[in-house]
């Protein structure tokens, strides 16, 4: 699938409508100080209409009620204006940040995912998908847990050809979608890392906290007969003992659940500060309609009950809201209690789980799944240049084809690019060549690039053809003096790993770079033909770098599948240079002595023995 010809240029768009934020800024600054300037003046005639009926007696004092109505709208309208001026502000921030991510100044503006790095994930960290600088930062804009961890699960996991066209067409209805980018991006409620709409679907999962009905039922009756009897002792027709009785009672009964109550604010603590935004965004979905069918599922897991879920969070966060005033609100505590009020909201809490918890992790999954795609249609819009892969059906066999491929975390002014094509009939690219040639950059070039493929957002290349597989990588691999393991053992523990990965039925995308550092050349050959002939004969297709220009030798054994190929450097006025240019053959020289000498190290004239 081809970048879309009606594209909007993204850097025009953001510049047109960063213009019109600020003007809006500008002119709601002005309003803003109007209405102050009205709210002075209000101020000096209501004082000045105040001396008049005391001082001088001129004009009755009713004629402050004129000027206390009008400063009231003033406060009102005021307040309205510095919404509006808030949400202009918001929306120019955003596209000034749009611009600077254009610019390539993206890094610490949105969220890493450093959180959901596992250590022993085959690629994550030696592709750069999550942490600082990372994939996962480039692309994500979600405003919520759910959004994160969805996208963070989509890069951590190729899905299956259905599922990946069915985001690509997704994907495409969002991408020119930026009113609705925008509106998701200012949600007034507020998000940071500590807020987590995920335990709520742990919440709703727990086993339901019950109030016994007649508990319920005697503190209804109390409260009534406490409410009655608070009338009656205001109009004196009973004395203060009633209300004495009642307060007896309501504190013996909350005695009694006391446990209960305790335990459901020590829940609702996690889950009620991630329930504003979650509403908040539930309301934008519910609000559109959609052409593809898959957000056309999304929009339909929604649908429950004929209550809009974001009503229902509204209303749960409305119940946790109120049952913690009932006991931690200094002011309205003694009257809630008085009243009974606990038990009501005990009472609606449980009704809500019993009618709404069900379809909780549905709707959560559904949220997560929406905005994961919003962020993958913002990046397809940032880079109009960038299509869709076409999805190869595994059945015709492992298949990773690119042209002119570039890494997507590399500016577009420094990228290089290079074609890449591997599949059943070459299944092995052996990179040879110097010291920082691009032959570890051309791995995670076409690693990235496969987990933007098979996650359903478009790529960096020209074209790229790709069947669903596993991938597996070798390539930041370093001792551990907290495990007491040496570069050899992590690099043979690595390996082992990825050899693991081809006893499934898929087949593996291997990246392998600087097979086996750390032992002797001759252990290194033997090692490394036994690991790429098992992945080969599993199915596996793959690059392997090397310094070692013995290992280029293991491409004989596999005839027309395996492929030399290096990088290279060029030694001009004394300065080191490369092109990152993949050509075809074995690299003829190394730069490791030339390097040396640039870093100011004096090499003698050793005598090599040739047979040695």
């Amino acid at each position: 699938m081809q970048a879309p010809q009606n594209q909007q240029n993204p850097r025009t768009e953001y510049e047109q409508r960063l213009a019109s934020r600020a003007s809006d800024v500008q002119a709601f600054v002005k309003e803003s100080d109007r209405f102050s300037t009205w709210r002075g003046f209000v101020f000096l005639a209501a004082v000045g209409i105040l001396l008049a009926s005391t001082l001088a007696e001129i004009l009755s004092a009713q004629w402050l009620f004129v000027p206390a109505i009008a400063f009231i709208v003033l406060v009102i309208l005021h307040a309205r204006c510095i919404r509006r001026l808030k949400r202009a502000r918001l929306a120019e921030a955003y596209y000034r940040t749009a611009l600077d991510r254009l610019d390539d100044k993206w890094i610490d503006v949105r969220p890493t995912g450093e959180e959901y790095y596992d250590p022993q994930h085959m690629y994550a960290g030696d592709l750069d998908l999550l942490g600082r600088g990372s994939l996962f930062q480039l692309i994500c804009a979600a405003r919520t847990k759910l959004g994160e961890e969805t996208l963070a699960r989509w890069l951590l996991g190729p899905a299956e050809t259905s599922v990946i066209r069915a985001r690509q067409q997704s994907v495409e209805e969002l991408r020119n979608e930026l009113d609705f980018r925008e509106t998701l991006e200012l949600l007034e409620a507020e998000t940071h890392s500590e807020i987590e709409q995920t335990h709520l679907a742990d919440w709703v999962g727990q086993p339901l906290i019950s109030i016994p009905a007649p508990l319920q039922w005697a503190s209804m009756i109390t409260g009534i007969f406490a409410a009655l009897s608070v009338i009656s002792w205001l109009f004196s027709w009973t004395g203060i003992a009633p209300i004495v009785v009642a307060i007896i009672i309501q504190v013996c009964l909350l005695f009694f659940v006391g446990p209960q109550i305790r335990e459901l604010l020590s829940q609702t603590d996690e889950v009620r500060d991630g329930l504003p935004v979650l509403s908040d965004v539930l309301s934008l979905i519910e609000q559109r309609e959609f052409n593809s069918p898959h957000l056309q599922a999304i929009i339909a897991a929604l649908q429950t009950d004929g209550v809009p879920p974001s009503k229902s969070i509204a209303q749960l966060r409305r119940y946790i809201q109120g049952l913690n005033n009932c006991f931690r609100n200094q002011f309205s505590a003694p009257l809630t209690i008085l009243l009974g009020i606990p038990f009501h909201y005990l009472s609606a809490i449980e009704r809500w789980l019993k009618r709404v918890g069900p379809h909780c992790p549905e709707w959560l999954a559904a949220v997560g799944e929406f905005e994961a795609l919003c962020s993958l249609a913002g990046h397809a819009y940032e880079h109009p240049t960038d299509p869709f892969p076409e999805i190869v059906e595994p059945t015709t066999g492992p298949c990773f084809e690119g042209t002119s491929l570039g890494h997507p975390l590399i500016p577009e002014h420094q990228v290089v690019r290079n074609d890449v094509t591997l599949n059943s009939q070459d299944r092995l690219l052996m990179i040879s060549g110097s010291n920082m040639s691009g032959k570890s950059t051309l791995m995670r070039t076409v690693g990235t690039n496969f987990v933007l493929a098979l996650a359903g957002a478009p790529v960096r290349a020209v074209s790229l053809r790709v069947s669903p597989m596993q991938a597996g990588t070798a390539m930041r691999v370093q001792d551990s003096l907290q495990q007491g393991a040496s570069l050899f053992y992590q690099s043979v523990a690595r390996l082992s790993a990825v050899v693991h990965l081809a006893d499934a039925p898929e087949p593996v995308l291997f990246l392998l770079d600087e097979i086996l550092q750390g032992t002797n050349s001759h252990d290194r050959r033997i090692g490394a033909q036994s690991v790429i002939e098992t992945l080969i004969e599993r199915g596996g297709i793959g690059i392997v770098t090397t310094h070692d220009l013995a290992l280029t030798e293991i491409t004989d054994l596999f005839g027309d599948k395996a492929r030399n190929v290096h990088f290279e450097d060029q030694l001009v006025d004394g300065k080191m240079t490369f092109d990152y240019r993949m050509r075809p053959g074995v690299v003829e020289h190394s730069n490791a002595l030339e390097l040396m000498k640039m870093m100011g190290i004096q090499l003698k004239e050793v005598e090599i023995d040739p047979e040695s």
